[in-house]
């Protein structure tokens, strides 16, 4: 099986601030909440755990799991540009963020994309493991789009994991 764990809470995720590339640890509530999963999944061997190496998602994955974790570039969170560290609320704009132009310095979606499903190529390799994936919100999105396919209403944010939600899939490609 495949699980993807999104990381514990954070502060800013409580701020309701957009964190994306900023290296924000987990607060006491996210700590709690990763002891919480590994409870969840603790009677699962995990052949191979991946996680972004951002605080957030790396602290999550050293708390549910004692399995040795690789940290890969790929499932680390967009990069929301000028938005990082801004309340949600301070921004009045409507902000496509499934556009390829961007006027805040956004990743690319298109970039953002190809490189979450070039992991998820990757991960086939291991076909018949258990793996854990510990990474964030925009990434588990497009996980999800890349194992279920596309929102039928492209409404992505239906496809938000919650923090330290867990989802999984088969993994006998």
């Amino acid at each position: 099986m495949i699980y993807i764990v999104r990381h514990g809470e954070t502060s800013w995720n409580k701020e309701k601030r957009y964190a994306g590339r900023m290296d924000i640890p987990l607060n006491e509530t996210g700590i709690n909440q990763a002891k919480e999963i590994k409870k969840i999944l603790d009677n699962i061997k995990f052949d191979i755990v991946v996680s972004s190496p951002l605080k957030r998602a790396l602290e999550t994955a050293k708390i549910v799991t004692d399995s040795n974790i690789i940290t890969d570039e790929r499932i680390i969170e967009r990069c929301n540009g000028k938005l990082e560290g801004k309340l949600k609320s301070e921004i009045k704009k409507n902000i496509d963020f499934n556009s390829d132009k961007s006027e805040y310095g956004i990743e690319k979606i298109s970039d953002f994309r190809n490189r979450i499903f070039d992991f998820c190529e990757d991960i086939k390799k291991y076909k018949n493991k258990n793996v854990l994936i510990v990474t964030h919100a925009g990434v588990g999105i497009y996980i999800r789009c890349y194992f279920e396919g596309e929102p039928k209403d492209m409404n992505y944010g239906l496809y938000k994991l919650n923090n330290c939600e867990i989802i999984s899939y088969e993994n006998n490609y």
